[in-house]
């Protein structure tokens, strides 16, 4: 029987874990997975410029109609007095417990006219308020380029590192726009009308741009010409996938979207969606699925908070704002422990669980108990090799008394009982790292 949507999907197991723990893992993107080796690629964002292909793996939806802006209020939890065309903001939406469904970037791209760029898991979820909701708006998915079949409507590159600028100076036919922060505006590059979102990523200066897919080897052939000069590497797909632990953001955090009160949100969601077919992993295991959810406040996004409006999930916040919450850290792995993951696969005997660099990625929600002392301290999520910091990082958030700097932890890795119902995870045993918290982000502009 083939199911119908998640809610259906979720009947064959036992509880949602276990669904998702035995999927098959992520798909892969359509991008080479080195342009010329993933080392070079990764010094790029911090000594040239480093350019990403972003056109496959981000669903947009965009809404238009006098109410267009209405739905996002009603959803996130940001500040949307003032915002207008040309802005972009990290739009940031919870269940009513107040737990992180997901985020993504919005864009207000006209009049009554904007866009949202993510992850599906925050666009299907505005889409669904859209559909079920009395508001005097259209909608339009452009969907990832593994659920359809034709290419997106856009194309989507990013540069960054210290060289992006000059890069775009080359690039852009005329002077560039003083763009503030997280702004964007249009511009012209080979003879093709884009726009670019000015941001930063990885401590840089960086330009996110877009247009329309046609144009989409016409506008790369020219910033990678533009770009030999200043030493631009384009990025494969290791490559890309190691700015994670040096940028400070923890993605994709498993949608807190499982409780009873979201029944008939899973029953519109697809049984094939990213939602249901996205694998759970790591050691973190707890007996309820709620465990894994994540909150905005410990994720570090207490100042987009605005309380003055009426969001989804407003009375919960309020209440945890006033309650200490875990931290967002970076944690240190130690050398030797992580060099006795890679000793173990050249002796006789049981293996941990391989490290595949720069990026281990069996699971698109990857949760690693932290313990400090035997117990619980919290959990560890986006994880890497980065070549710039020769160390192993990951993502985390820990209880406040664990939060400083130099403080030692242990990270449990391997999977539950070293084994696995999805076929990326070899029989390994599980073992434990010593690690190191630091600051999030641990690389700023002044390094």
């Amino acid at each position: 029987m083939v199911e119908k949507n998640l809610e259906a999907a979720l009947q064959s197991a036992d509880n949602p874990a276990e669904l998702l723990r035995k999927n098959r893992g992520r798909h892969p993107y359509p991008v080479a997975s080195e342009h010329t080796n993933w080392i070079e690629e990764v010094r790029s964002w911090r000594e040239t410029c480093s350019l990403s292909d972003l056109s496959h793996h981000q669903k947009d939806l965009y809404v238009e109609g006098p109410e267009a802006l209405d739905v996002f209020e009603d959803l996130g939890v940001n500040d949307f007095d003032g915002f207008g065309p040309g802005q972009a903001k990290q739009f940031v939406a919870c269940n009513p417990n107040g737990n992180l469904i997901g985020d993504a970037i919005l864009f207000y791209l006209g009049e009554n006219e904007l866009k949202l760029t993510g992850t599906p898991v925050a666009p299907n979820w505005v889409e669904y308020n859209l559909e079920r909701g009395d508001y005097d708006a259209t909608v339009h998915a452009d969907e990832r380029y593994h659920d359809k079949d034709e290419p997106h409507d856009t194309f989507r590159y990013q540069l960054q590192g210290p060289n992006a600028l000059d890069v775009m100076r080359d690039a852009v036919e005329g002077e560039i726009p003083d763009i503030p922060f997280f702004n964007f505006d249009e511009m012209t590059i080979a003879g093709v009308d884009v726009r670019a979102l000015k941001h930063s990523m990885a401590s840089n200066v960086g330009f996110e741009i877009w247009g329309p897919w046609e144009e989409h080897e016409t506008v790369r052939d020219a910033l990678v010409g533009a770009g030999e000069p200043h030493g631009l590497r384009e990025l494969g797909e290791k490559s890309y996938k190691a700015q994670g632990a040096e940028k400070g953001w923890i993605a994709r955090p498993l949608p807190a979207i499982f409780g009873e009160g979201m029944r008939e949100y899973r029953e519109w969601l697809d049984a094939d969606g990213y939602e249901a077919i996205s694998t759970l992993g790591g050691s973190f295991d707890p007996d309820d699925i709620s465990e894994y959810y994540l909150n905005p406040i410990e994720l570090g996004y207490e100042r987009f908070i605005d309380f003055d409006h009426d969001f989804v999930g407003r009375e919960a916040l309020s209440s945890m704002v006033e309650e200490p919450q875990r931290r967002k850290v970076t944690l240190v792995w130690d050398d030797a422990d992580v060099l006795e993951l890679f000793a173990s696969l050249l002796r006789e005997g049981e293996t941990y669980k391989y490290f595949d660099l720069s990026m281990p990625y069996w699971a698109v929600f990857h949760y690693d108990e932290v313990l400090k002392d035997g117990e619980n301290a919290g959990v560890s999520k986006y994880f890497g090799y980065t070549y710039n910091e020769r160390s192993v990082l990951s993502l985390a958030v820990v209880e406040p008394e664990y939060a400083d700097p130099g403080t030692e932890v242990t990270l449990v890795w391997g999977e539950p009982g070293g084994d696995s119902e999805n076929p990326k995870v070899e029989p390994h045993v599980q073992t434990e790292i010593t690690a190191t918290v630091a600051p999030n982000p641990y690389v700023d502009a002044s390094r």
